[in-house]
């Protein structure tokens, strides 16, 4: 039998994905979860650390079925418009919630202190087609790969920044492909 930890995680990230983070409260996820809300408490502190944990998890497992599906082999400007394109297409009311005002400012935080450089699954494999890439011969000598990257954290800001900065996700996907363009051969 599953720990009652993991069947909350499961009955969450399954009510989320059905309903969204705020049509769920506690009291929904422990009644199809069959226990009661105080062991609810004695897991997580609130809906929101619940929910953060299920975020982390499906963010991890949407980036690395995206990932999955790009020929590395392609050149530069097609692997990274597909790579676009993949993300474009994903919907999941788990992963939209990262555009929500509700909490998007807890969710940001946590993500970028679990998500340094180091640990990101897309940076890791960003870097590594870089280095292939500029092996091959593939980009362009005068901007080197910390620029790149620079640029690819700059679209990332802007993505989670959304509102903020009044772009939209066309503008955001134009911006990103003018970028490919500009740093391949």
């Amino acid at each position: 039998m599953l720990d009652k930890k993991t069947t909350l995680f499961n009955v969450g990230r399954e009510l989320f994905l059905d309903k969204g983070f705020k049509a769920v409260n506690v009291s929904d996820i422990t009644k199809k979860a069959n226990l009661s809300v105080g062991t609810f408490y004695n897991y997580y502190s609130s809906k929101q650390e619940l929910f953060s944990e299920i975020y982390y998890e499906e963010n991890k497992k949407s980036k690395k079925e995206i990932l999955d599906n790009i020929n590395i082999n392609d050149n530069p400007t097609k692997v990274m418009l597909s790579f676009l394109n993949e993300i474009a297409n994903k919907s999941n009311l788990i992963l939209d919630e990262w555009y929500k005002g509700e909490v998007i400012g807890d969710l940001e935080k946590g993500y970028l202190i679990k998500n340094d450089d180091s640990n990101n699954y897309v940076y890791s494999f960003l870097k590594e087609l870089l280095i292939k890439w500029r092996k091959d011969g593939k980009l362009k000598d005068e901007i080197d790969n910390v620029q790149i990257m620079e640029l690819y954290k700059a679209i990332i800001y802007l993505d989670t920044h959304k509102e903020e900065t009044k772009i939209d996700s066309n503008t955001l996907l134009l911006l990103s492909k003018f970028i490919i363009i500009g740093i391949t051969k």
